[in-house]
């Protein structure tokens, strides 16, 4: 993968540290990461041999790392045909969502009551990134500091199963937003909309964050579903092109 395709290192969805990652942990994040950049397009064939041979890894850690994200819901095992990267229809759009809401809203109060002050600064500094992404009118960054500011939310919370669901389910969204549209499209005011959002955690105020969060989701599903009936500008941009050749991996530990 090229380093335009990678996500940013410190952002969502896959900041989590992980202790002594194995060979099969660092494959995972590959996919995960192509799959959320449309470096690896909806609906796209996992060629095994192919894609072991660019990472430079045996087939039996790419087999397993692939195997994690079937059991994510990220890759879509088919027999006889073998795996390939999922689709998500606007039929399973508020399923989606629903599932997105719950994590957030049980997330948000549980960082309203736990977040320390440099976890609550992380969630300003998110955005921050997104005013700035906001003026460069890249869709793609506009939309990755987007989903970093709800990912932070969730991360401020301190809960590892809130934040593990999250990072999955961002990746969710974004095959969604692929799936559903010619284009991707983000709001204009994106940092305007989630502003209310950082507010209402810096003034530990519960309730208005969980009602924010949930307006937020519930605009976002109008949006991917009905975007002619929503009122707001966007920025568009075409889906991805095809996936480019991945980076190899050469991890300088021992494998677990």
């Amino acid at each position: 993968m090229t380093s335009s395709s990678r996500v940013p290192v410190g952002s969502a969805p896959f900041r989590a540290p992980v202790t002594r990652p194995s060979t099969v942990d660092l494959i995972a994040v590959e996919l995960r990461n192509a799959i959320y950049s449309g470096a690896l397009p909806v609906g796209a064939p996992i060629r095994e041999v192919e894609m072991s041979g660019q990472l430079g890894v045996s087939r039996g850690p790419f087999r397993e790392a692939a195997q994690r994200l079937v059991q994510e819901g990220l890759l879509l095992s088919t027999p006889g045909r073998g795996l390939s990267v999922v689709r998500i229809g606007s039929d399973r759009v508020r399923a989606l969502y629903e599932a997105r809401t719950f994590v957030e809203t049980s997330a948000a109060p549980l960082a309203v009551e736990r977040a320390t002050s440099s976890q609550v600064a992380a969630v300003r500094r998110a955005h921050d990134a997104l005013v700035a992404a906001e003026h460069s009118e890249d869709a793609r960054r506009i939309g990755d500091t987007d989903l970093n500011v709800h990912w932070s939310i969730v991360a401020a919370s301190g809960n590892p199963w809130l934040l593990r669901w999250m990072s999955t389910l961002i990746v969710e969204v974004r095959i969604a937003s692929f799936t559903t549209s010619e284009d991707y499209a983000v709001r204009k005011d994106a940092a305007e909309s989630h502003l209310e959002l950082v507010e209402r955690l810096e003034a530990r105020d519960a309730d208005g964050l969980v009602a924010a969060i949930r307006a937020s989701l519930d605009e976002a599903v109008v949006r991917l579903l009905a975007p002619e009936s929503v009122e707001i500008e966007t920025f568009d941009e075409p889906k991805p092109s095809p996936a480019p050749r991945l980076e190899p991996i050469t991890p300088t530990f021992a494998e677990s």
